[in-house]
């Protein structure tokens, strides 16, 4: 079964997913970032090549020839994933596929609106009996 992980308060919720793929990456696994809206992604994949000078996480998008060896993949659906070792979920909603993979790792923002979308996704895996982490953010 799916375990899942949310991560509380973060004042940006793209940068703290920036934190979170590169800590999957730097411990080996592989990481499908996902949203529906391709204009996150986007914003994500801009964000994860400045997010540390000296250090570089390899993404690309799902269907890509290279995704397959890629740590970190880039998806606005779950047809095309590569791998199935963590997902990272940068969309408002569950993502449909998730239950495919080891593990999920939710971001919740301080503000109230993405708390209130949070309580909806948890209350929907907890009612069909995931176990879920929650963890509050640490400063970087």
């Amino acid at each position: 079964m799916t375990r899942i992980d949310f991560y509380h308060y973060a004042d940006d919720k793209l940068h703290f997913a920036c934190r979170l793929a590169t800590k999957a990456f730097e411990r080996d696994n592989k990481v499908v970032a996902y949203s529906s809206d391709p204009k996150v992604l986007s914003a994500f994949d801009r964000l994860l090549w400045t997010f540390q000078s000296v250090k570089f996480v390899p993404h690309c998008r799902a269907g890509e020839p290279i995704a397959a060896e890629t740590p970190v993949v880039l998806a606005t659906a779950g047809e095309e994933v590569p791998h199935h070792d963590v997902l990272l979920n940068l969309d408002d909603e569950w993502p449909p596929f998730f239950a495919s993979f080891e593990r999920l790792l939710e971001i919740v923002a301080v503000d109230d609106e993405d708390k209130r979308r949070a309580r909806g996704r948890y209350a929907f895996y907890k009612k069909r009996g995931y176990e879920i982490r929650v963890n509050a953010i640490e400063a970087a």
